[in-house]
Order: structure tokens, then C-alpha cells, then sequence
């Protein structure tokens, strides 16, 4: 549905074929692994058995015997890294503590900690000669719980941590696994609570879970006898790596070319280097071309997840369902190094409601599992989970619907964000709206152990920096080149705003996304940024050639460019109407009236608008075995403008497809110390076809008046709410409140019959 009128576009809205489409669905198109050049040798990582150890020696040389074994590295031939913060788009590292997961060197601070790497002639000499490196550990007590991480008897990860709280040390004699601790607050908190009728406080807590790309990380170094690196990769942020590698190897960025592949997958979890710079090191060693791939148990021991979490929520409202005052306590399991995504979950968790007096407390702390890494709105979707069933309780209680609560306090343009900022122009109650209106929550739910659930979610969306280039060819097609890796059909999505923009049809754009040395910076393909910040940059690349389009058609009718109009793909000479060209025409004519035309655009823009969704459950719970199933489920959500609307419907789909996931069965299973026992896609339940019903979009088009076009980010916000919106609809099937994920049908049982 559209909530406001569509201005009248002629490409943005409709659904051309994907650019990139022939390539992926004939597998001509090629990935990370794909990557074969001559005299590629072979590398693998060897990773500690141990969640918490002291390496007290590692003794390579059985393996450096081994015939076929060309070069092997480990945390000692990692240059000494910088102890400060780098920005790697929309997040940041501590380069030591990244240098220090990237090669372990004093600890291993989870098991699947990479210690060495080999290069070898082949994949089975590589593992081979992994098996007899001999490492001598000091097995250390794992912290494995963000609750018991905090006791102040707890095994500390890093004896030099000291909590931060607003970038100050607290106490600089006390070490600590608590990294961080941040607050929000506005409004009267006394008064708050004192105007409250009903108050209820409740804990949750969630797992930590992957993000479940198919493509495992992967890696080709050739570090080149002049000096220069490449590397060939499977990332969302070319330039994100290249900074890394650069900080890291301590090689100046002009020497070092990042080339991305297309990517099977990422959602997050591919912007912080892993493979590359083992890859690399081995590379310079040997001076070949080094290879280095993970398998699927590495990837979930080895890589970021996004954290577990402890939340903790107290809610007030008036008899009439107003809500009056909001706190909050968020504790994040960081992994092994600083930096959760809590922050990002205090941002969002209130986001769409107008609560006078607001109170939030976020603590960043340190587990022996993996560092953790962004997963689509990264830190939001356990925010929710507590937030909205929290809010589902108490509309509960006051009798009152569960959508009619959420919209008599839902946040609206001027409403105070928990910072403090105002929002801008956004879509919370006109989602709200399209799902009080919707025919999934007006049809009746007739059966036994069945219920309904909702739930509403927010993600800020970022901008970031994009450049682009697009040069006009004789032929009126327009090569566009860009430097955002294409995820979820980014290609398409920039292709039809540039085209938008020069009044031409999508087909006549030929996007290309390319390596570090042949476009300028952008930043990575992450934070529902793409589209957006993208579209910016095409925009302005389109009114780019269409100045100079404007200049070539003014030399040939011999007229001031002032003179010339350009609309819908047709320059007119506003003194003589029957001078006339279309795109195609004056580009058949551009290389007689000089050089070709190039339009290029470099942006930074600081409009991105947030997004709200709001999202219905319908669930089945078998009493005896514990089992949910989904019987039907909308997704309901401002995307802003919809530049493909089948992409979009796409990403909420394949969003809430995630949620569920999360809600009823994902979760990482450690054994007491510390080993990840369902490292496998076999023991790790991620939803499939047989298990999701068709799920249903409603788009709601709220423009974002930061956009040329109105493009909001659209990718992050839709796995926000499922967690909490499938919890309410299972509290309804079962009359039981389920407060800890994931509800699989052990734990269903676990709940449903202690109460029996």
C-alpha cells in the first residue's frame, strides 16, 4: 500500500530485470573461493582448542619439515599494532586488540582463536602440516555468560581493561571484563513513575547467534615483488579492508588494492578482516599468490557473531494506556574484545515511542567467545524483544489492544528520540495504521494453541561515503562505476536512480562494481546505507552529465547552455523548439564535439531517515512436542520509496526470515568450557522453506525529505521485530511469557509443563 502519493517517476517503482541477474543464475559470476591465479599455493589456519589459554610456546618446526609446507606465520610475525580506535565505516576496532584476533599472540581468548597459518602446495599438506604444529597452552577458567563476566570475581580476559564511562576511565586500579558503560537519560524520572498507575519490570535474555551467510570467508593475497599487495575478497566494504590491512601490515594504502567478489552473503558479518591477513603474510614470504579459505566450523567459531545479551526493563503507564516513564538495563556480551552493539540497541529499543522520562544504562563486557560483529541492525533486534513484550504485557493488563497501545504512544515527527534529538519526517504510525488495517490482523485465528502476536522495531539507518562515475557511450547506454558491494541488489537500485535522473530506462545503465584503485572511497555496504547514500551519489552523477550534455548540445546549435533544457531524456533549445535531441542522439555525437562525457559525484550526506516496521505473527504450539509453527506473517514497513519494490519486498522478507529464525531456534550452544557444540548449518537450526509460511509485505511510502528521492534504508529495520512479535503471539497460544531465546520446542516444553 502507499500511505502518500508517488510523485510520478518513470523507473523508480517499477521492476526491471536484476543487471547482475544472467551471472548469478547461470554461476558464471565469481566469488572469493573462485579465485585461481598461477602459482597459487594454499593456506590454512590453525585455532586453539581452548575458549581461554596463555600460549607459552608454539614450535613450528615439524611442520615447516613437511614437504610441500612453504611458509607458515603466527601472532609473532604481526607487526606491532597501534592502541588506538579505527573507523571502519559503520563501526570500529581497537587496531591492537583486531591485530590480536586476527593472529593470536600472549592469549587465546575463545576457542577457534587463530594461532598460525600455513602455505603449502596443497590443501591436504596444508592441513597436515597444521596438525603438527605443537602449541603449549596455559588452560585458563572461561567467562561465558555477560552476568557472570561482570562479578567482580569473574576471570578477566584482558588484565588491562579498565570500564570507560563517556571515554573516562572509572577506576584505573581495578581491572574489569566491563569495557563500557553508556547512558541515556531525559525527562523527570520521579515524576515518571509517580504518574503511573501500572508499573511492571521484567529480565530477558538472548543467545548468540550468526548471520548465517552461505558463502564461508575467504581470501587471495599476492603481495607482488614491487611492493604492492592485493587481495581478492569476499567483503561488504573493499575500502573497510583495505584500511585494516593497511593499519595492520603497516603498508601505506596506495599500496595495497582490495578486490571485491561478489559476496554469498554477509549481513555484518563480512566487514572486519579474518583470512586477509594471514593470506597476506604468507604471500610476502613466499612471494606467490597464497590462498587461504574457511570452512564452516570456522566461521562460527572463528568469526563474529552478534552478542548475547541480559535486559532488563521497567515500564509505567496511566489506566488509559499512556506511558509515562521507561528504564532500562542492557548488558551485551562483546566476545573477546570491546565493542558490542549495545549502543545501537539503546538507540533503538524506545525508538518508537513518546515517553516523557527515559532512562537507559548499557554495558559493553567481555566473554571468552568470538569478537562480535555487526548482524543486520546490529544490537535492535534483542532491544526489541525485551521493549515489546514488555509493552505487550502491559497493554495486557490495561485492556487494551496491543496495536492501539503502540499508537496512542507511537513517536512522530518532533518526538524526542532517548538522546534527546527529535525525529524528522518519519512513517512509525502510518505502519502502525497499515497494520490495524490490514487484512492479516482483521482475519479471525480460530483453533486451539494457536495466537496472535505484534511488535514494532526501528533502525537509524546511516550515510557514510559514497563516489560514483558514469560515462556516456555512443551507443546512449551509460557505464556506471561504483564501489558498493552488491548484497541485495544494490546494482539495480543505483542503476535505476541514475537512470531516474537522466530520464532513461533502467536496461541502459551498466553498473560495475570495482576494486580500490578504480573508483574513490566508499564506504562499506552496510547500515541500510547503499541505496541511500548510493542514490545521492547518482543523482548528483546524473545532473553531472546532464550539465555537460546540456554544454555539447549548446556547441552544436551554436546557443548559450542557459538556453538548453534538458527533461525526460530530450534536450529542447528554449529559443527555437524545434531544436531537439534525445539522450540517445547526442551521445551518438559526443566524441565530434570534444571529449566523452563523464559524470562523477563524491558525497557525504547527513539525510539518511529512520525506519520503522511493524510486524504481525500468527503461531501454532503443539502442546506435546513443544513445536512452533508460523501460519502466517506480515511484515509491515516505511521504506520510504520503493526504487524496486520486488527487491524490497525481498529484504523484508528475507529479514523477518531471520527473526524467526532467531526467535525459535537459533542460538550458539556452548558446553562448559567454552566449546561451541552446533558449529555445523546441520546443528545450528536456521529456518527453511518447509518451516516459513509466505510472507507478506505491506510497503508503506513515507518519503524521506533527506533523499533526492525518498529512499530510506530498507534492509536492517524488518528483523527487528520478529523476535518479540513471534513471543507475544506464543504467549497467546500457551498462556505462558517466554523471556529467554530461543523458544525451541525443549524450551517450550520446559515452560508449558512446569506450570502444568
Amino acid at each position: 500500500m502507499v500511505v502518500e502519493s508517488k510523485p510520478g517517476y518513470k523507473v523508480i517503482g517499477t521492476r526491471p530485470i536484476r543487471h547482475d541477474g544472467v551471472d548469478k543464475v547461470t554461476g558464471r559470476a565469481k566469488y572469493g573461493a573462485d579465485v585461481k591465479l598461477t602459482g597459487m599455493l594454499h593456506g590454512r589456519v590453525l585455532r586453539s582448542p581452548h575458549a581461554h589459554a596463555r600460549i607459552l610456546r608454539i614450535d613450528t618446526s615439524k611442520a615447516a619439515a613437511l614437504d610441500g609446507v612453504k611458509a607458515i606465520v603466527t601472532g609473532a610475525d604481526m607487526p606491532a599494532a597501534a592502541d588506538r580506535i579505527e573507523q571502519l565505516g559503520e563501526s570500529a576496532a581497537n587496531l591492537r586488540e583486531l591485530s590480536a584476533n586476527v593472529l593470536a599472540q600472549d592469549k587465546v581468548l575463545y576457542r577457534g582463536h587463530a594461532v598460525a597459518a600455513v602455505a603449502a602446495s596443497s590443501v591436504h599438506v596444508a592441513l597436515e602440516a597444521l596438525r603438527l604444529i605443537e602449541v603449549e597452552y596455559e588452560v585458563l577458567p572461561p567467562v561465558l555468560d555477560v552476568r557472570d563476566a561482570m562479578r567482580p570475581d569473574a576471570p578477566l580476559l584482558n588484565e588491562a581493561m579498565r570500564t570507560r564511562e563517556m571515554g573516562k576511565v572509572v577506576d584505573p586500579n581495578t581491572p574489569t571484563n566491563i569495557a563500557a558503560h553508556m547512558q541515556f537519560q531525559q525527562g523527570d524520572m520521579d515524576a515518571g513513575w509517580l504518574a503511573a498507575d501500572v508499573v511492571i519490570e521484567r529480565d530477558y535474555t538472548t543467545k548468540m547467534v550468526h548471520q548465517g551467510y552461505i558463502e564461508p570467508h575467504n581470501a587471495t593475497a599476492h603481495w607482488n615483488a614491487d611492493g604492492n599487495l592485493t587481495i581478492w575478497t569476499s567483503t561488504q566494504g573493499s575500502f573497510s579492508v583495505r584500511g585494516q590491512v593497511s593499519e595492520l601490515l603497516q603498508v601505506p594504502v596506495s599500496r595495497v588494492k582490495i578486490v571485491p567478489m561478489e559476496i554469498g552473503g554477509g549481513f555484518g558479518g563480512k566487514l572486519v578482516v579474518y583470512p586477509d591477513i594471514p593470506a597476506a603474510l604468507l604471500s610476502r614470504m613466499t612471494g606467490r599468490p597464497v590462498k587461504v579459505l574457511m570452512d564452516r566450523t570456522e566461521v562460527f567459531e572463528g568469526t563474529g557473531p552478534t552478542s548475547g545479551t541480559y535486559i532488563r526493563v521497567k515500564l509505567g503507564a496511566t489506566n488509559d494506556g499512556r506511558l509515562t516513564a521507561a528504564e532500562a538495563y542492557l548488558a551485551y556480551e562483546a566476545g573477546a574484545y570491546a565493542g558490542s552493539s549495545v549502543g545501537a540497541g539503546m538507540l533503538c529499543m524506545l525508538a518508537p515511542y513518546e515517553i516523557p522520562a527515559v532512562k537507559l544504562d548499557g554495558y559493553d563486557v567481555l566473554v571468552n567467545k568470538p569478537k562480535t560483529a555487526a548482524y543486520r541492525a546490529p544490537g535492535a533486534p534483542a532491544a526489541a524483544f525485551a521493549m515489546e513484550q514488555t509493552v505487550d504485557e502491559l497493554a495486557e493488563q490495561l485492556g487494551i489492544d496491543p496495536l492501539h497501545m503502540r499508537q496512542m504512544n507511537g513517536s512522530k515527527e518532533g518526538s524526542r528520540q532517548s538522546t534527546g534529538q527529535p525525529f524528522k519526517r518519519i512513517g512509525n504510525l502510518e505502519c502502525i495504521q497499515a497494520a490495524l488495517d490490514s487484512a492479516h490482523y482483521n482475519a479471525p485465528l480460530e483453533g486451539p494453541n494457536r495466537g496472535r502476536g505484534v511488535a514494532s522495531g526501528y533502525w537509524m539507518n546511516v550515510g557514510l561515503k559514497s563516489s560514483m562515475t558514469a560515462s556516456v557511450n555512443p551507443d546512449g547506454t551509460v557505464a556506471l562505476v561504483e564501489g558498493s558491494t552488491d548484497i541485495g541488489g544494490t546494482r539495480a537500485s543505483l542503476a535505476m536512480q541514475l537512470a531516474e535522473t537522466l530520464g532513461i530506462a533502467a536496461e541502459e545503465i551498466k553498473p560495475s562494481v570495482v576494486d580500490t584503485d578504480s573508483i574513490g572511497y566508499t564506504d562499506v555496504t552496510g547500515g541500510s546505507r547503499t541505496t541511500y547514500a548510493g542514490g545521492v551519489a547518482a543523482y548528483e552523477t546524473g545532473l553531472d552529465i546532464i550539465r555537460q550534455l546540456k554544454e555539447r548540445a549548446a556547441l552544436i546549435w551554436q546557443v548559450s547552455a542557459d538556453d538548453v533544457q534538458y527533461e525526460d531524456g530530450v534536450l529542447r533549445s528554449l529559443s527555437d523548439p524545434t531544436k531537439t535531441m534525445t539522450f540517445k542522439e547526442i551521445a551518438a555525437k559526443l566524441h565530434a564535439t570534444g571529449a566523452p562525457v563523464v559524470g562523477r559525484a563524491t558525497v557525504s550526506p547527513t539525510g539518511q531517515g529512520g525506519a520503522f516496521s511493524t510486524q504481525i505473527a500468527d503461531v501454532e504450539v503443539d502442546p506435546d512436542t513443544g513445536k512452533v509453527t508460523i501460519l502466517r506473517y506480515t511484515v509491515v514497513q516505511d521504506v520510504g520509496t520503493a526504487v524496486h519494490p520486488a527487491y524490497v519486498e525481498g529484504q523484508l522478507q528475507g529479514a523477518a526470515a531471520q527473526g524467526i529464525g532467531w526467535a525459535l531456534n537459533e542460538e550458539y550452544y556452548y558446553d562448559e568450557t567454552g566449546r561451541m557444540v552446533n558449529s555445523s548449518f546441520l546443528d545450528y537450526r536456521m529456518p527453511t522453506t518447509l518451516d516459513l509460511p509466505m510472507i507478506d509485505t505491506v510497503i508503506v511510502e513515507v518519503p524521506n525529505p533527506g533523499h533526492p528521492y525518498g529512499v530510506r534504508g530498507v534492509g536492517e529495520v524488518p528483523i527487528v521485530p520478529p523476535l518479540a512479535a513471534i513471543a507475544n503471539a506464543v504467549y497467546r497460544a500457551t498462556g505462558q511469557r517466554f523471556r529467554d531465546l530461543p523458544m525451541n520446542p525443549r524450551r517450550v516444553l520446559e515452560v508449558t509443563q512446569s506450570v502444568e
